[in-house]
Parts: structure tokens; C-alpha cells; sequence
């Protein structure tokens, strides 16, 4: 009885972790060269139903700003105090930022999108700078922002 026991632990062991997998993602988003300030920006994902899911990162750390990020403050429906992702430093013109996050393998593949808006102090903001998919097919893959955003790639590993 023992080893049925013990046998059926290590069993539901493994089949919970093999339910429970996720990817590795690399986002790596280049700044075009611009006039101003930094640029402050929200990466997250959309549902198949334009619904929002989740914060993978903000840049730029004072809240105040949070706002003219407007898809995603919209999308994301809570005050500026609040979000569920990572945050960083503003990124200024020219540079690039890159981060790692682990994303549920669930999302890949199945309609989720990512967005990116960005803002810059003074200047315009822009909601939906990258909207792109999150499938196996576009890893690696660059996509060109409609504002401050000259390039986006994310990498599946």
C-alpha cells in the first residue's frame, strides 16, 4: 500500500508541473531618437477579446505619468497607484531596455496580444505604439512602433 501511495505522489507530482508550464520571454523594445525627456511605456497583453490580462513591465517609476499611458490605464481599470507588473526607469531617446519574464504557455499562440503605449513629459503619447501577437511564429521577429517605439522583438526560449 505503501508503495501505491508513494507511486501515485510522485505521479500527481509530475503531472502538476507538466500543467503548469511556462515559457521564458525576452521583450527587448529600441527607442527611436527623439527630442525630451525620457520615455515612459506599459508592455502588456490583451486577450483574444481586446481584454486586458496583465502588466509585463512599465517604464518609468513616477506615477503621476501613468496615465498618459492611456490604452493600457484604460485596459488595465485600476488607479495609477496600481498594477500588477515590474517597473524600471524611464528610457530616453536612442536607447534600448530588455527584460525577462516568464509567461504562462497558455497565452502563446492562443489570440493574446502584446501592446505597447508609450508617452514622453511634453510631448505626445501613444497608445498602441506595437500591437502585436504572441505566437511561436513571431519570436525573434521585429516590429516597427508607430511612435517612440522604433522597434520591438520578443524571444521565446
Amino acid at each position: 500500500m505503501k508503495h501505491i501511495l508513494l507511486a501515485l505522489s510522485i505521479f500527481s507530482g509530475l503531472a502538476l508541473s507538466m500543467s503548469a508550464q511556462a515559457w521564458e520571454v525576452t521583450f527587448t523594445t529600441q527607442l527611436a531618437r527623439y527630442n525630451g525627456s525620457g520615455a515612459y511605456f506599459a508592455i502588456y497583453l490583451l486577450d483574444a477579446n481586446d481584454k486586458y490580462q496583465q502588466t509585463i513591465w512599465v517604464a518609468g517609476k513616477e506615477r503621476k505619468y501613468y496615465s498618459h499611458l492611456r490604452g493600457w490605464s484604460r485596459a488595465s481599470g485600476k488607479k495609477s497607484a496600481e498594477y500588477d507588473g515590474k517597473t524600471g526607469a524611464s528610457i530616453t531617446s536612442g536607447r534600448s531596455l530588455t527584460i525577462t519574464q516568464n509567461i504562462d504557455d497558455s497565452l502563446i499562440d492562443s489570440g493574446y496580444k502584446i501592446v505597447i503605449d508609450s508617452a514622453v513629459e511634453d510631448a505626445n503619447s501613444n497608445q498602441a505604439d506595437v500591437s502585436t501577437p504572441l505566437t511561436t511564429a513571431g519570436s525573434g521577429k521585429a516590429v516597427i512602433g508607430s511612435g517612440y517605439v522604433m522597434s520591438f522583438t520578443y524571444d521565446l526560449k
